[in-house]
């Protein structure tokens, strides 16, 4: 091969790799994706967002399946102490509760399904996130875990996007 073949082939590798990397960067802050690290290691969920008084209070009912890598994110406008039931909702779910700074402050673990007994998440609450019930235990995700997303505020993000 000669020399311009061989710069041509490294400009388009060079490229490629940037091309690559620059994906894999914007992928790590997705507003569909929310990450998940702590000492078990990491998780990725694809997520449905709930940001409006009628997506959460829809939530999740009358759905008969989810992805084991999906879930749905509930998004406030400002800390709160949010209440959760099972009405409507047909499959057990891990419920999440997140601080402002992306951290797991609580975890109920594999609610059930049409159960309407209040599941409260405690003070400061920004997200939770709702899994397929038993998958926290299964990754071993905890308490004090880290959530990286765009709608937290990168200033404070235990887990900023950067």
């Amino acid at each position: 091969m000669t020399a311009r073949p061989r710069m041509v082939a490294r400009l388009w590798l060079v490229s490629f790799v940037f091309i690559f990397w620059a994906a894999v960067s914007q992928a790590a802050c997705a507003p569909g994706q929310v990450d998940l690290r702590g000492p078990w290691g990491q998780a990725q969920f694809t997520v449905e967002i709930a940001d409006t008084d009628e997506t959460r209070a829809r939530g999740l009912m009358h759905r008969e399946r989810m992805a084991r890598s999906a879930g749905m994110l509930f998004i406030y406008d400002a800390p709160t102490a949010p209440s959760f039931w099972m009405r409507n909702t047909l499959i057990p779910l891990d419920m999440l509760f997140i601080d402002p700074e992306g951290r797991i402050t609580r975890i109920h673990h594999e609610a059930q399904p049409l159960d309407e007994t209040p599941i409260p998440g405690g003070p400061n609450v920004l997200m939770v996130l709702e899994i397929n019930g038993g998958l926290s235990r299964q990754f071993g995700i905890t308490e004090g875990s880290e959530i990286r997303h765009p709608r937290l505020d990168q200033d404070i993000a235990a887990w900023p996007c950067d």
